[in-house]
């Protein structure tokens, strides 16, 4: 029986499998491919396509930061193909745009280049979703905060900004991931 596929979508920073360094060992267990997003700066659909071909016949995404984009992304266009969705720290602003923290966020930033903020993102119904945050911002709690309130679970573990870094927050990836395979 072949493995379960499990699609990781790097953030900003770190790409391919160097952002995911306690996940590697996952892959005794599931199929991992570790993304390298060809979007680049702001490209969310480039990289919403090419996440959604890597997924193939299905399986599970896992995205950091403003991977979360495109992977809500996916997840909307092929919630069929998305059996989880667990997303760490989710830059997913336009959700949240007239939220307080979010706000403030979008006034020091203003003029960027490829505002995260201006994704088209909407909620993925019916895709089991996870969040986790590190508790130690008010941006990503405020942004997990409503993504619980339409039917995500959202837990919080060590790790500041990169909570998939830490025991706590790799062991709540796999027990979601366990809960949700085939």
């Amino acid at each position: 029986m072949a493995k379960e596929r499990i699609v990781f979508v790097h953030g900003a920073g770190r790409f391919g499998a160097a952002a995911w360094p306690n996940q590697h060992k996952l892959a005794l267990e599931y199929d991992c491919l570790f993304m390298k997003r060809p979007g680049g700066d702001g490209s969310f659909a480039a990289d919403a396509d090419a996440l959604a071909e890597l997924l193939g016949e299905g399986g599970h995404v896992v995205a950091h930061h403003d991977g979360a984009v495109p992977a809500m992304l996916a997840a909307v266009a092929h919630p069929d193909t998305v059996r989880s969705l667990t997303l760490f720290e989710p830059a997913c602003l336009s959700l949240t745009r007239d939220l307080p923290a979010t706000e403030r966020y979008v006034a020091a930033h203003a003029g960027e280049a490829s505002p995260v903020w201006e994704a088209p993102l909407h909620i993925v119904p019916g895709v089991p979703t996870l969040v986790v945050t590190g508790a130690w911002e008010p941006l990503y709690e405020e942004i997990a905060g409503y993504l619980a309130t339409t039917g995500a679970v959202h837990v919080h573990a060590a790790g500041d900004h990169r909570p998939q870094d830490s025991a706590q927050g790799h062991q709540a990836l796999v027990d979601f991931i366990r809960v949700h395979s085939l």
